[in-house]
Formats: C-alpha cells, structure tokens, sequence
C-alpha cells in the first residue's frame, strides 16, 4: 500500500492519520491552515446519520391527511442546529424561471412567540416581501399561498423551546398554529429544541401523538461513539502529526472538560488545533490542550460571576 504524501518545505511527509481531502491542505502555510480549522465543518456520528436518514424518510413520506412529523431534542449546544443546515444544504433551493423552489424550510421561532410574529418570520425566511398592513386572516392565506407555491415540502422550526417565552394563553395559541399548518399543509414539521421543546409539546395530546422524538443526549465517556467521534475530530484537522485523542483517557478528559456536547468539544479541539500550528507541535496532545484559550460553560460562567463581584 502507498503511503500517502505531500512535500511540505523539500520533505516528504505521511499525512496517513487525514483524511484524504485534508492531506493537501496540511502542506499549505500556518496562516491557512488557521482559517481551515476555525471554519465549520461537518463531523458524521451515528446519532446524527440517524437523525438525517430520519429526515430523508420523512421528506419522501407520501402526502396523507395526518403527516408524522419529528422532534429533535437534545441540550445545547450538541448539534441540532448542525444537522438540520446539513440537511437543508443537501435539499437546496432551486430556481426556475417563474419561481424558486424550497424543499427544506428552515427557520427560528420567534423569542417571544405569537401568530403573527410566527407568520412574519416564515415570510421573512422565503425572502418574501412584508406589509405592515396586514391583518391576521389576510397573513394566514398569504402564508399558506407562499408555502404552496415554493413547493415546501418540509418546514424546520429551530429554537421551538422558545414557546415558553409567550403566556399561556400565546403557547395555546401556538400550539394550535402548529396543528393547523401540519392539518393544512400535509407537509411534516420538524421541532428543533432543548427539552423544553419536548414540554411544550407534550401539553398537547394531539401533538405529541405526532411528534415522534429523537433525542441527542450528552456524549458520554464510556461510549464507542464517543471515540469513533474524536476520532473523526482528529482526522480533519490539518495537523502534521496525528493526534492521539480517541483513547479511552483521553476520551474522559476531553468530555469531562467540555461538558459533553458536541459544540464545546469542537470549540475545545479547534482551539487546541489552534495552539498546535502556532506553537509548532502539529498535534492535539497534553500540551497544546493546555496551551488551548477554551474555558467550558462552568468555568466561563464562574469568571463571568466573579468580573461581577
């Protein structure tokens, strides 16, 4: 087997433990390598390949009076949102002469939620054009024309826990919305949010027969998941050495100090990547984790408190 290289700087250099996509960017300057890792990337694990074929399954569903529909429910910060713009990038937009076609509607509920914000941000989302005149009934229909007309066939509705940031009587309100659009439209809607969201919509009997839930819990040390994933980590940073961080130790180390979500972990390996190409170690170990400027959630909010003191 030939063992894959690059010249970096006249010497031959294995770049076996990358993946092969990465390889060439390994050999580029530190300046650029910096901008590849600070960018987003997409990290496949189980729980989100299962979410996406979830999603797939659901946007192929054949038009019935009552579509089944999908909550992704999981603490923040741990890939929901992820895995929802993979999934929208991978059903793009598409634009015709006369129209533009949205398969995959993606959107965030509004902080303080009501009907007509709900309706407003949907048109906002289609790039639609928005008239202050509007009075509730009229925006309905415009709504439920634009949906049609854009061909939707599947509306993602982000941050749903925010339905708690309205009274009572406003999350009454809402819910029913939901219900209707589902009735409406036979389109599935996908709810995106913390376990909140689950709260919201399990105060609903009839929506909580439709949303089936798919959580993403905290990764957990002890896990072969949790290992393949840093695995997965390490292979696409451009280092020149491998990083030896889906052992066991390391594994608890690594979640321990992020408090198992998958934000703070890529936030932690991206600025440990960091310190390794500036400092010159090409590699994720001991110490450039120590030299990494990543403070997790608990320690963040114990140096928030104590500038108040």
């Amino acid at each position: 087997m030939v063992r894959p290289e690059v010249v970096v700087e006249g010497t031959d250099l294995d770049l076996s433990h990358l993946h092969e996509a990465v390889r060439p960017i390994a050999a580029l300057p530190a300046a650029e390598r910096l901008g590849y890792v600070r960018a987003d990337r997409w990290i496949g694990y189980p729980a989100a390949n299962e979410a996406l074929q979830r999603l797939e399954n659901l946007l192929a569903w054949p038009v019935k009076q009552r579509m089944p529909n999908l909550l992704l429910v999981g603490p923040t910060n741990n890939g929901k949102s992820m895995i929802i713009e993979k999934f929208r990038r991978d059903h793009p937009t598409v634009s015709h002469a006369d129209r533009e076609e949205i398969p995959v509607l993606a959107l965030q509920m509004p902080s303080n939620p009501s009907v007509t914000r709900f309706y407003t941000t949907i048109l906002t989302a289609m790039g639609a054009p928005l008239r202050k005149t509007y009075q509730i009934a009229h925006l309905e229909q415009v709504v439920l024309q634009m949906l049609r007309g854009a061909g939707v066939r599947m509306l993602v509705i982000d941050e749903l826990h925010n339905v708690f940031g309205g009274t009572g009587d406003r999350r009454r309100e809402f819910l029913n919305l939901l219900r209707f659009l589902g009735n409406e439209l036979r389109i599935p809607l996908v709810g995106v949010g913390t376990h909140e969201a689950y709260l919201a919509i399990r105060a609903d009997d009839q929506l909580e027969n439709r949303f089936a839930p798919l959580p993403l819990p905290r990764w957990e040390p002890t896990t072969a998941d949790a290992c393949s994933l840093l695995a997965s980590f390490a292979a696409a940073f451009p280092l020149r050495r491998p990083s030896l961080v889906a052992t066991p130790e390391m594994t608890s180390y690594l979640l321990t100090r992020s408090e198992g979500t998958i934000g703070e972990l890529a936030g932690l390996l991206t600025d440990a990547a960091v310190a390794a190409i500036e400092c010159g170690e090409e590699s994720i170990n001991q110490r450039t984790l120590q030299l990494a400027s990543y403070a997790g959630p608990t320690e963040r909010r114990r140096l928030f408190e104590r500038e108040l003191t």
